[in-house]
């Protein structure tokens, strides 16, 4: 069960494209209550009742979205969080865009806001992967945009690594709509980098940029602290001969580093992951104490290894549950019951629960407030901020 407190004085938001309820961890933890959620894979929900559990101010609708109407969705709504299916536009997927089989989810989300009518929230998200930004040469971000400003929303778009906050890399787009947009602009930002700034240019789109405070540096190490301990004798450890494949299918560039950290004193950790280069499978270790983005497991490419170095030894295996929850910044979620490829397949499609609760306190709740325009300190919260000021004119 969740230990978020739960108040009628609480924004309250819709969770679209819910999944296993990530976006709700991360809504929470800013002070938001998730009043409903929806998501079309029968297994996520499974994931999602077992974590959160029954509660009388919540609904989860299990199903298509196409088979909902406005009038199916709870009023008095703050915030609508939409993390629609990004088949179709990573680079793991197709490539066919918002338009694509699953992707095209999105105009579901767009048609129900619409369908909410004068009851539509102040504020609406979409969170997708960076790809969307330049999906279609940067028409399909154009064209997520022009519906959201179709709707009243006028659209921030910024880019946010789950590296900032847990050792995952993990870049994903952030798109917000704003009924009443703030007055003031800001001219930089590392949250919006040159990549973004096509769709800024377009004069057609009805854009902004909110002044935020900066965002915590990406990590450069840390991945080591979120491993799960387990002795060498572990039968999830791969045995010889699986290890023996994995070490000679390496580059020589990568045999080096495996064979500098095997003999340093003590002992670190890496991820990998399996490549086929000239119709070849390989392993590629990553050099430095982070981990990769974390995708869902549907073959033994997209599923990440760890390697344990040090004192002369070196082990494989595959990375576990509850380290994908750790790096996703859910290190408490209740996965008892819970298959491994279902636990994987949950977490490798989610948004990571930190960044959704720094947007939340940073952007979401202050465009609610209306204090977007107010000053802000670098790495402080809004509130931080406002008391420094308070301060500064005492």
């Amino acid at each position: 069960m969740t230990g978020a407190i739960r108040s009628s004085t609480a924004p309250q938001a819709l969770e679209f494209f819910a999944g296993i309820g990530l976006a709700r961890l991360g809504l929470e933890e800013a002070g938001f209550h998730v009043a409903w959620s929806n998501d079309i894979d029968p297994k996520k929900c499974q994931m999602y009742r077992n974590h959160f559990g029954s509660v009388p101010d919540h609904t989860l609708v299990e199903g298509d979205m196409s088979e909902l109407k406005g009038s199916d969705l709870p009023r008095d709504i703050s915030v609508a969080w939409g993390s629609s299916p990004c088949t179709d536009i990573s680079l793991a997927g197709t490539r066919a865009g918002l338009n694509g089989k699953q992707s095209s989810a999105f105009w579901q989300y767009i048609r129900l806001l619409e369908e909410m009518g004068d009851d539509m929230p102040p504020v609406a998200v979409l969170e997708n992967v960076t790809g969307l930004a330049t999906s279609h040469s940067g028409e399909d971000m154009a064209a997520a945009v022009r519906a959201f400003n179709r709707l009243g929303y006028s659209v921030d778009a910024l880019s946010i690594d789950a590296r900032r906050f847990v050792p995952q890399s993990r870049p994903r787009l952030f798109l917000i709509g704003l009924k009443n947009p703030p007055k003031g602009s800001q001219s930089d930002s590392p949250l919006r980098p040159d990549w973004l700034q096509q769709v800024f240019a377009d004069a057609s789109l009805r854009m902004h940029k909110a002044v935020l405070p900066a965002p915590p540096e990406p990590l450069m190490s840390g991945f080591g602290m979120y491993v799960e301990e387990m002795p060498s004798d572990d039968s999830r450890w791969w045995d010889e001969d699986r290890l023996e494949a994995f070490l000679g299918s390496l580059s020589a560039v990568q045999a080096e580093r495996v064979e500098k950290l095997k003999n340093n004193p003590s002992v670190s950790y890496r991820t990998a992951y399996r490549r086929t280069r000239n119709g070849k499978s390989t392993w590629e270790v990553r050099a430095d104490d982070v981990s990769g983005c974390l995708r869902t497991a549907r073959g033994g490419s997209s599923r990440q290894a760890v390697v344990r170095l040090g004192e002369g030894t070196s082990a494989v295996r595959w990375m576990t549950p509850k380290e994908y929850a750790a790096l996703m910044g859910a290190s408490h979620y209740n996965l008892d019951g819970l298959r491994t490829n279902q636990a994987l397949f949950g977490f490798g499609d989610a948004v990571a629960v930190p960044v959704v609760a720094w947007l939340a306190e940073h952007y979401l709740a202050p465009a609610l407030r209306g204090t977007l325009d107010e000053p802000v300190f670098a790495g402080c919260s809004q509130s931080e901020a406002h008391s420094a000021m308070e301060g500064e004119l005492a």
